[in-house]
């Protein structure tokens, strides 16, 4: 590698250090809590943030929860005693603000993983899981904090809260990672 590229990985790294230290602690707890117990979750992300929740509901399936992601056909109908757990970097996505307005109306509780504390998805949610970093929605002039485009630093801090967060599901469920392996698909 040549010392730019190092410089850039550093860069990044360091990026990255830097958001996940200042996630809350009691909101990754609360957010796991609320999985482990939940009858049914729905999980939704757009865009590259989807690829990070559907790598996430892999996990969540491998601890054996009841995961579906939204848009697949085996979907199933959410409501009471149910989690609808989206991702909005930007926190105004559309789709994402409408599909929370159903799952409430159905009596689900939202879960939202943002970057936007003050956004229209953090308002219709029950509970946050707040990620300080860089989207598409401050990525531009000044507001720019990182060396990656657009909304990488969020995306990027997104894998690792996920797998975090499967380490503390996986100790709050007793799940040893012999178990998760052997729910690992065969049809691959």
């Amino acid at each position: 590698m040549t010392d730019s590229t190092n410089a850039l990985f550093g860069r990044a790294l360091g990026e990255l250090d830097a958001v996940l230290s200042r996630v809350d602690a009691d909101a990754i707890e609360r957010a796991c809590l609320a999985l482990a117990n939940a009858r049914r979750i729905g999980i939704y992300g757009c865009g590259r943030e989807a690829l990070q929740m559907k790598g996430f509901a892999m996990r969540l399936f491998h601890l054996d929860l009841p995961v579906s992601v939204v848009g697949d056909v085996t979907m199933p109908a959410l409501g009471e005693s149910d989690v609808f757990f989206a991702s909005s970097g930007p926190g105004e996505t559309t789709t994402v603000l409408t599909l929370m307005k159903v799952a409430r109306e159905a009596g689900a509780w939202n879960l939202l993983v943002t970057a936007q504390p003050k956004s229209s998805a953090a308002a219709l949610a029950d509970d946050v899981v707040l990620i300080p970093a860089q989207t598409m929605a401050d990525d531009q002039g000044a507001k720019r904090t990182s060396v990656l485009p657009m909304g990488s630093v969020f995306e990027g801090a997104l894998f690792l809260l996920f797998e975090i967060m499967i380490l503390r599901l996986k100790d709050i469920l007793d799940v040893t990672p012999e178990a998760m392996r052997g729910r690992h698909t065969n049809m691959e």
